[in-house]
């Protein structure tokens, strides 16, 4: 296993094993809050991943995929020490309000729904929202909620998710403690978008905040039409890979954990199959010279404009 590059910061089950690239729930699994059967598609899934070696799960009220994470823990032959499961406080969204009326009732509907009495790590999904959205709760009094969780035990660690610098400021200045600062910050990266907001890799690299990336192999569905496919196709013939795992190593080896998702048992191996090749540093400053070139956001379009 390459030591290239390692994360900035190592999460670790609560067995001690090492946290790494995980299995996400989201996109084509969401489901509309109405729905209250368990997908057996998804269920599977889930059941694959961790088969095949995923020991990384996220999941997020917004996604209605706690349930089907749950049932995946109840009849996998997986300790649940050994498995690392993130989800995610859903904040509202324009029209829509928090699907919780606070998100100490976020945390126990997911404690409740995964099955589990602890979470590994819990995070806001959004720093966007009204206090009409969340039923009357700021950033900060949401934040304090997650550090009551956290001191209780329910949680183990606590971050956020598509947060820019100055909410992290925000949260620093809430928090009791360094003990109780974020810890993770899940934002759109990739080639095309290497900055979700102004600086925010270079800011939590710097704090001690692991970045994980959602929507890393977004460029595979762009390739075809800028100067990036080229690149791509010749690392994958000469390291025998192919462009998805070239990008996903490319996304650790700028020290950030990549949360992707197949259906497809193919790609799922590819998924785990990183750590035995290593992309030059000239090779990663290319891919990111060319995505420079070529900007690309895929979510959060107004809300980054100023930030």
């Amino acid at each position: 296993m390459t030591q290239a590059n390692p994360l900035p910061r190592v999460f670790r089950t609560k067995s001690g094993k090492e946290v790494s690239i995980g299995l996400g729930t989201g996109t084509k699994w969401k489901q509309q809050q109405t729905v209250n059967e368990i997908s057996s598609e998804l269920v599977e899934n889930i059941l694959l991943a961790l088969k095949l070696g995923f020991r990384h799960i996220d999941t997020a009220e917004a996604y209605n995929t706690q349930k089907e994470v749950g049932e995946a823990l109840r009849r996998t032959d997986v300790k649940r020490e050994d498995i690392w499961i993130t989800t995610k406080y859903s904040p509202g969204w324009g029209t829509i309000k928090a699907f919780s009326k606070s998100p100490k009732e976020s945390i126990n509907k997911a404690l409740a729904e995964l099955g589990t009495d602890y979470i590994d790590l819990f995070l806001i999904h959004s720093p966007f929202f009204t206090t009409d959205q969340t039923h009357g709760f700021t950033l900060e009094q949401v934040w304090e909620a997650l550090v009551e969780a956290k001191k209780e035990g329910k949680v183990r660690e606590i971050g956020v998710s598509n947060s820019a610098i100055p909410h992290l400021e925000r949260l620093f200045a809430a928090s009791p403690s360094p003990e109780f600062y974020p810890v993770a910050n899940q934002i759109e990266f990739h080639p095309f978008l290497q900055n979700q907001s102004k600086s925010i890799v270079k800011f939590c690299q710097d704090h001690n905040i692991l970045v994980e990336a959602f929507s890393p192999l977004a460029p595979l569905a762009r390739v075809e039409s800028n100067a990036l496919a080229g690149t791509l196709e010749a690392l994958a013939e000469k390291y025998k890979k192919t462009e998805a795992q070239i990008l996903l190593r490319y996304t650790l080896q700028r020290g950030i954990l990549p949360v992707t998702t197949s259906s497809k048992e193919s790609r799922l191996k590819e998924s785990l199959e990183l750590f035995d090749f290593e992309l030059t540093k000239e090779e990663v400053d290319k891919i990111s010279k060319i995505g420079q070139e070529n900007p690309y956001r895929a979510f959060f379009h107004e809300q980054f404009k100023d930030l």
